[in-house]
C-alpha cells in the first residue's frame, strides 16, 4: 500500500515506513540513543532524498528528546546548568548548520554533502 510523501515527491510502502519507525523506536528505547542517526540513513537507503531524510530525523530526535527529558526531570536527573550550556552550543551549531545548508543548496551540492557526511560519520563510528 503506497504512502505519498509530498515533500519528498515520492511514494513509499506504508508498511516499510511503519516498520522503520518501529525498529528505530525499539532500538532507541533499548539502548537509550536518539533515533535520528539510525532513521536518516535508513530513509536515504529507502530512496528518500538526503535533505528530506535529515529533516525527518531531526523531528524524530526532537520528539524523543523532549519525552526523555520530561521523564528524567520527574526522576530528578536533569542538570539544568549543563543543559543550558548544551542548549547554547546547540543553538550556535544549528545556526551554522542552517547557513551551511543554505550555501550548499545555492551551489547545488547539498545532497552530495549530506550523503558523504553520513558515510564518513557512520564509517568512523564503525571503525
Amino acid at each position: 500500500m503506497p504512502l505519498y510523501l509530498p515533500i519528498a515527491e515520492m511514494s513509499l510502502n506504508i508498511f516499510l515506513v511503519i516498520g522503520l519507525g518501529a525498529a528505530v523506536g525499539f532500538l532507541s528505547g533499548m539502548f537509550g540513543v536518539g533515533g535520528g542517526f539510525l532513521m536518516t540513513p535508513l530513509l536515504i537507503f529507502s530512496g528518500v532524498p538526503p535533505a528530506v531524510s535529515v529533516a525527518t530525523g531531526a523531528n524524530l530526535i526532537t520528539a524523543s528528546s523532549v519525552t526523555g527529558a520530561i521523564t528524567h526531570w520527574r526522576r530528578g536527573g536533569v542538570d539544568l546548568k549543563l543543559g543550558s550550556v548544551l542548549i547554547a552550543g546547540g543553538a550556535v551549531g544549528s545556526l551554522l548548520g542552517t547557513w551551511l545548508f543554505a550555501y550548499l543548496s545555492r551551489i547545488g551540492q547539498v545532497e552530495l554533502m549530506i550523503s558523504l557526511s553520513y558515510v564518513l560519520f557512520l564509517g568512523s563510528i564503525g571503525g
